[in-house]
């Protein structure tokens, strides 16, 4: 478990940016101890703790790209097309067979070896067969044509994948193309969620007239999920200080993270506040940030702590934007950059200098056959209907002061953040 100090997230100075404190929480929180080596089959999103190096080339031999014939390149036809024999035939798995001469081809299919004498290969929709069976070439093509060379792809000992990448699909099937089967990951962080509130209750169970179904929580652990966290639901606690803080104490002694939302502003009625403090440090994030105040970062006995907005709309944009790359920073992964899409608007909207916004909009087409963003008709973080009905947030900088039609912003959709 990362021993975080007490004092590891303090600061002082004016309201924050985003950036500042992505860039603060990312270089003062180190990764978790702990590795396991895993089968490739379960690699997806773990972290690597080591750098992968290729034992092979890919390709491992030379071999053809296309279905065709295989000839010598420095017999090629020049001015004029010219029938060759066809004297042997390879198949993907074969061996090569005996060395070809010049004046000869042999027919080859793609990703098997190439016979030996042969550096070129025309492809078979390029060429026709004569009655004799040989095939007439045409001129033109250049040496070494549809050919993968050995190592062309990757070569013998290149670091292929670096410590801290988060695997994918793609990297899988690297790893498996040169021949491993398993792969050493940072073990996976352990997060506890709750939820607080006398006014929240567990989906399917009774509900008052003045309660409310929790849903953040929900939300949270599928965001966390998606992460590679093992987590732990500790359900809903009730406003009560000293639960409260029993709860985070016990939390802290087996897990890496603690992550809620709610109850962490200055109001009379927000206990988590009190009772982080009760049994640990707490600093609030004076972050520029809309939808998104409050946001808390604090320490529990080393363990980090981050406490999100109440309103769901202000919960998912402050753990895609400081909770997502605090969570990584602790499983030992890169934190990429957010990559955003220069989208048009058509809508108007209007914002104060010095702080970031996140306006929910979705895309469509326009006359002019080109995607535009579309604000969500209604305002308000508590609007989960909001998150649903559109695709994703058009970004407001610290500096802009609104968006007209016809202007271009950052687009970031809900699949680049979650």
């Amino acid at each position: 478990m990362a021993q975080l100090s007490d004092d590891c997230f303090a600061f002082g100075g004016p309201l924050r940016s985003i950036d500042d404190t992505v860039a603060l929480i990312t270089s003062r929180l180190t990764a978790v101890d702990g590795t396991e080596t895993v089968p490739l089959r379960s690699a997806d999103g773990r972290v690597l703790a080591g750098d992968i190096l290729a034992p092979l080339p890919l390709p491992p031999f030379t071999n053809s790209a296309v279905d065709g014939y295989a000839v010598c390149g420095a017999d090629l036809p020049e001015a004029d097309e010219r029938a060759y024999p066809v004297v042997g035939r390879v198949e993907a798995g074969m061996s090569s067979g005996l060395p070809i001469s010049q004046g000869r081809a042999v027919r080859i299919f793609t990703g098997a070896p190439m016979a030996k004498g042969t550096d070129t290969v025309f492809m078979q929709e390029d060429v026709r067969v004569d009655d004799t069976g040989g095939v007439i070439l045409p001129p033109g093509l250049r040496r070494g044509a549809n050919v993968r060379p050995a190592g062309e792809d990757v070569a013998a000992g290149k670091t292929v994948l670096r410590a801290g990448h988060r695997m994918r699909p793609q990297d899988i099937a690297l790893v498996a193309a040169l021949g491993l089967t398993e792969v050493n990951v940072r073990r996976r962080i352990r997060v506890a969620v709750f939820s607080t509130g006398n006014e929240l209750v567990a989906p399917g169970q009774p509900r008052s007239p003045t309660q409310l179904f929790d849903s953040n929580r929900f939300m949270l652990i599928a965001m966390l999920e998606r992460l590679g966290c093992r987590i732990t639901d500790l359900g809903i606690l009730q406003d009560n200080p000293d639960t409260i803080s029993d709860s985070l104490h016990t939390a802290a002694v087996s897990h890496d993270l603690i992550l809620t939302s709610g109850g962490v502003s200055t109001g009379e009625a927000d206990y988590v506040k009190k009772s982080v403090e009760n049994v640990g440090s707490l600093v609030f994030w004076r972050v520029a940030i809309k939808p998104g105040r409050p946001v808390a970062m604090g320490v529990i006995r080393g363990t980090a702590f981050i406490g999100l907005p109440g309103n769901p709309v202000a919960s998912f944009v402050t753990f895609a934007h400081i909770a997502r790359p605090a969570i990584l920073a602790l499983a030992g992964a890169h934190v990429p950059p957010q990559l955003s899409t220069p989208m048009r608007a058509a809508f108007s909207y209007r914002k104060k200098k010095g702080r970031r916004e996140y306006v929910r909009a979705s895309l469509r087409r326009a006359e002019d056959g080109s995607y535009e963003a579309v604000k969500f008709p209604r305002e308000g973080a508590g609007l989960l209907s909001s998150l649903v009905e559109t695709d994703g947030l058009i970004e407001l900088d610290e500096e802009s002061t609104g968006i007209e039609p016809g202007h271009t912003a950052n687009f970031l959709a809900y699949s680049s953040l979650i």
